[in-house]
């Protein structure tokens, strides 16, 4: 057992030699996973910053004493470790998504099992290395590499066997659905971030630089393979087709294709061959529903090897094509138009999953209105991103449960315990 002071330290030293080693760290997940450099080490130090995070949480879970209704007794309630904590995380974010989960777990008390996706295993490994060399001792972070063919057996048993309390998992909703399945039969904790498909809105009264500006990342980081990035862009008939020329303008000047090592590169491949193909295939399916790509639609000719595509933009895209009702984990951006608000929110909120969405305004009243229609976890106003150490990530309807980062985090790996202390 250690003390949460104990915890904290520990933690501390682990941030430390992440913030040390960052640049070796940045390579490694640029070569495993196609991130350009910049952006790989940016990932680096978003990760890290969970880690700083929940070793100063570490030393503020409290308790409570509870007036009791008995003369002759107190009421105390208690926070406890939960146990074993089984990780599974995905291969979009193989730093990050590992230390939000396992920071958490390990400022709480708890051990974790971890499974790196099989796409991306050196990150995994790279910060178990450096968390031993912090000095958190052998047996409470344990790495699991799988391959593709023994992933739902090492998913089983982490669900399955009775030693693991806790379970908490990052990627697809129909993965998710059945692990969540698999850990009922011993009645786990879970906490599940799953996919999303994120409404990205550009009202009439918006900023149309800032928002064209933000949408680059949000659509395009990762090239597309992030699970809060904008999925189904919504823009104003009144300047639609000024957004769009400004946005297409943008694309071209600010993103590069190529090698993640490569010096000018913002851009990378698609992380696997499934990815790609499901990429086209959406495509295909919108354009012979009468979409019209005016940016991009194919791979590039490039010189070096990958599932590359070219950052696609279309107009013109039907609502019943696949682009529109599913998550496309890919750097396609089909622009639709609108005509009122509440035409736009009843669109936005026409999926079954609902993690993150944004939207632009410059009028207070639309933003409050909006923000609380908008049926998501994560609202972005004015801004493209949602996510950072303080702040609780999760979502809502078939996105997952639980939420992950921030003060609310911690408690995903605690259990209650209330006293009734008589005297």
């Amino acid at each position: 057992k250690t003390t949460a002071k104990q915890r904290s330290v520990l933690l501390r030293k682990w941030h430390d030699l992440i913030i040390t080693n960052k640049d070796d760290l940045a390579r490694i997940l640029a070569l495993e996973g196609g991130k350009p450099l910049a952006e790989a080490t940016g990932e680096i130090m978003y990760g890290a910053s969970f880690i700083e995070w929940f070793g100063e949480e570490a030393k503020r879970v409290y308790g409570d004493v509870v007036p009791s209704p008995f003369g002759n007794s107190r009421l105390v309630v208690l926070k406890q470790p939960i146990g074993v904590a089984g990780i599974v995380t995905p291969y979009n974010f193989p730093n990050a998504m590992i230390t939000r989960k396992v920071g958490a777990a390990l400022a709480a008390g708890c051990t974790v099992v971890v499974r790196p996706a099989h796409e991306t295993p050196y990150s995994a490994l790279a910060l178990c290395e450096l968390a031993q060399r912090a000095g958190i001792p052998p047996g409470v972070i344990n790495v699991v590499t799988s391959s593709l063919y023994n992933t739902p057996d090492v998913g089983g048993e982490l669900t399955t066997n009775p030693a693991i309390r806790k379970v908490s998992f990052t990627g697809s909703t129909p993965v998710g659905k059945l692990l969540m399945k698999q850990a009922s039969s011993t009645m786990k904790k879970i906490s599940f971030e799953l996919g999303g498909n994120a409404p990205f809105i550009v009202f009439d009264d918006a900023d149309l630089d800032t928002a064209a500006e933000h949408l680059i990342a949000c659509k395009f980081r990762n090239s597309g393979q992030t699970c809060v990035c904008a999925n189904r862009i919504y823009v104003h008939e009144r300047v639609y087709d000024e957004f769009v020329d400004r946005f297409v303008a943008l694309v071209k000047e600010k993103l590069r294709i190529g090698h993640g090592l490569d010096e000018g590169t913002t851009f990378g491949p698609v992380i696997t061959a499934r990815g790609l193909e499901k990429v086209e295939d959406q495509l295909k399916r919108a354009v012979n529903s009468g979409a019209k790509v005016v940016l991009g639609g194919k791979r590039p000719d490039l010189k070096v090897a990958g599932h590359f595509f070219e950052p696609t933009v279309l107009t013109n895209v039907s609502d019943d094509v696949p682009m529109s009702c599913e998550e496309t984990f890919g750097p396609l951006c089909p622009i639709y138009k609108f005509s009122t608000e509440d035409e736009v929110i009843s669109r936005a909120n026409n999926v079954p999953v609902g993690l993150a969405g944004y939207f632009f305004s410059r009028d207070i009243g639309r933003i409050f209105r909006v923000a609380e229609a908008l049926e998501v976890g994560m609202v972005g106003v004015n801004i493209g991103t949602v996510s950072s150490e303080v702040a609780p990530f999760g979502g809502v309807k078939e996105s997952g449960v639980g939420r992950e980062g921030s003060r609310y985090g911690i408690d995903e790996y605690l259990n209650i315990k209330t006293l009734n202390i008589a005297f």
